[in-house]
């Protein structure tokens, strides 16, 4: 059995070490991990150049994008070069063009293209699950110790390395590496190592205290419905085994020990008064998606240009939108963090793109959400020979459903949107990639 790790997958797995480099207080731009991923596509191109020059004499040249996988990836291409185009700004149009084509194309096709079985994706996972423990124990200790980001006049808000100017990252990082570990943990006996689905259901388990320390009400919402559906797909035996360690820790660790057990409820208990007695933020957010609505009902074809939501937000927004949202603590200094996007990435591509841009995108989300379901779908059916692997398609699908659902609360922007990439590139291997698992060799 092989135990290294392939050179094709030290690119991404440096996209995800990368994503624990400390967040400069306001800075903008790349970031290292944006740096990595570039590196992650322009290792693919090379070895696909050279592996093609060496087929004859090899055999075993890295196979282009099938038509189908090219098609689906490549289809927003044109409709973002088209709201590029439509930008007020040609510098912004060709920054933001950049942006959607790294996130949404070039990286998930780098990532299909390096992942040849799921060994590799297993390898992937574990660096989600590792990223995602480190990320949560520094979250662990601000909470602990009153040194995270600004939460209700006091420094406890699980942040990370992100900062209280991206309090999405770390929940957003912590997430996925939960989702990875419950698709791990609920991987069918003898496809993989003895040892992995124990270990994958204790950091699982360990992962739901920073988490909720988040106080991401939208990062709860997401993972909640994914680990449901994981659950669901992977059958009743493995399914109660998972959720009685992870109610048993959260039971432990939260209750027993009373880790913000009193502003976590509160927390959770406003998820049901977002109508009924919203709070700023969530007056924000509403006021932001009705300026999104009327950008779109102005510009329904072709939105308002890439990157043109924050010209337009004024003229558009109603009076209760604040001026922005307070943030300090985590080492940083009081700030006011402009509101420069809707805070949802469909009504963002609505009001940006028009009907056209979200046609194509969601078009493409939504392909490979189908494809990826549908595949899940047959592991149940086919023979155990030729089965593919159930923890990499809980993997997979988990991780495109999380950010499906996470997208109607929050859009694009900051150092953890590359991992948007990764997902997709994740889910387009499961849907158009995936082959039948192979027999297990000694």
């Amino acid at each position: 059995m092989r135990r290294h790790v392939p050179a094709r997958l030290l690119p991404a797995l440096a996209v995800l070490a990368l994503l624990a480099y400390p967040a400069s207080p306001g800075a903008e731009g790349a970031t290292p991990a944006d740096a990595a991923s570039a590196v992650l596509v322009l290792t693919v191109v090379l070895r696909l150049v050279r592996e093609s020059r060496s087929t004859r004499e090899t055999g075993a040249a890295v196979p282009a994008l099938s038509p189908r996988a090219a098609l689906l990836l490549g289809a927003p291409v044109l409709t973002l070069a088209l709201a590029a185009l439509g930008a007020a700004d040609a510098a912004t149009g060709i920054a933001g063009l950049g942006r959607y084509l790294q996130i949404f194309v070039l990286v998930p096709a780098a990532l299909l293209l390096s992942l040849r079985d799921p060994r590799d994706v297993r390898v992937l996972a574990w660096g989600l699950v590792a990223l995602a423990l480190a990320e949560g124990g520094v979250g662990v200790v601000q909470y602990l110790t009153g040194s995270g980001a600004s939460y209700r006049g006091e420094d406890i808000r699980a942040v990370g390395t992100f900062g209280p100017g991206d309090v999405m990252g770390m929940a957003t990082v912590v997430a996925y590496g939960l989702v990875a570990a419950s698709g791990l943990a609920l991987a069918r006996s003898g496809e993989v190592p003895r040892l992995q689905r124990p270990l994958a259901a204790v950091c699982a388990a360990a992962l739901l205290v920073p988490l909720a320390l988040s106080f991401s009400r939208g990062a709860w919402i997401a993972t909640a419905a994914v680990l449901a559906l994981q659950l669901l797909a992977a059958g009743p035996r493995r399914a109660v085994k998972v959720l009685a360690a992870a109610s048993a820790a959260a039971v432990v660790l939260v209750g027993g020990l009373g880790l913000g057990s009193a502003m976590l409820h509160e927390r959770l208990s406003s998820i049901t008064k977002v109508t009924e007695a919203p709070d700023q933020s969530v007056t924000d957010r509403y006021t932001l998606w009705a300026a999104a609505g009327a950008m779109w009902r102005e510009h329904p074809a072709a939105g308002v240009g890439l990157k043109g939501f924050p010209a337009h937000r004024d003229s558009h927004a109603p009076l209760a939108l604040s001026a922005g949202s307070d943030t300090a603590g985590a080492g940083q200094d009081f700030r006011v963090q402009p509101l420069l996007s809707p805070h949802d990435m469909y009504l963002l591509v609505l009001s940006e793109q028009g009907l056209i841009g979200l046609t194509a995108l969601g078009g493409c989300w939504a392909a490979l959400l189908v494809l990826g379901v549908r595949r899940l779908a047959g592991t149940h059916r086919r023979p155990a020979p030729r089965r593919r692997p159930l923890d990499c398609g809980l993997v997979a699908c988990g991780l495109l459903v999380w950010q499906l659902v996470d997208f109607a609360y929050a859009d694009i922007g900051g150092p953890a949107t590359v991992m948007t990439a990764l997902a997709l590139g994740l889910a387009a291997w499961w849907g158009l990639a995936a082959r039948p698992a192979e027999r297990r060799t000694p």
